[in-house]
């Protein structure tokens, strides 16, 4: 399901598979081509955008002509299936999941295996 950024409106058309550089959202009247609404879209990453070659866009909000542009499915979002996702969280399984509050419990696991 595809779905605004903005306001979470369904965007649905059976003609277009991707909404164009101008179309907006039927809700509240955002772009539906932007950033924020791509599949590629990812802050951090060089120019938030899983793609490499893609020009920078300074209004992630606003409306561009990105021919990667792929509209996110709501589905997507809400798993994490980004490249960095997967192998951030297999860091976090190897090491311990990042978790600094139980730091009494990595000292004891150091003691435990080097001895005190």
């Amino acid at each position: 399901m595809k779905q605004c950024h903005a306001c979470g409106a369904v965007w649905e058309d059976e003609v277009k598979k991707q909404p164009g550089p101008k179309d907006i959202c039927g809700g509240c009247s955002a772009y539906l081509h932007c950033c924020l609404n791509c599949l590629y879209y990812e802050p951090g990453v060089h120019n938030d955008c899983y793609i490499p070659t893609t020009e920078w866009v300074g209004d992630k909000a606003g409306c561009n002509f990105c021919d990667e542009f792929t509209f996110a499915d709501a589905a997507d979002a809400g798993t994490e299936t980004r490249p960095g996702d997967s192998a951030r969280n297999a860091l976090d399984e190897l090491f311990g999941g990042g978790d600094e509050s139980n730091d009494s419990g990595s000292l004891d696991d150091f003691k435990r295996l080097f001895g005190d």
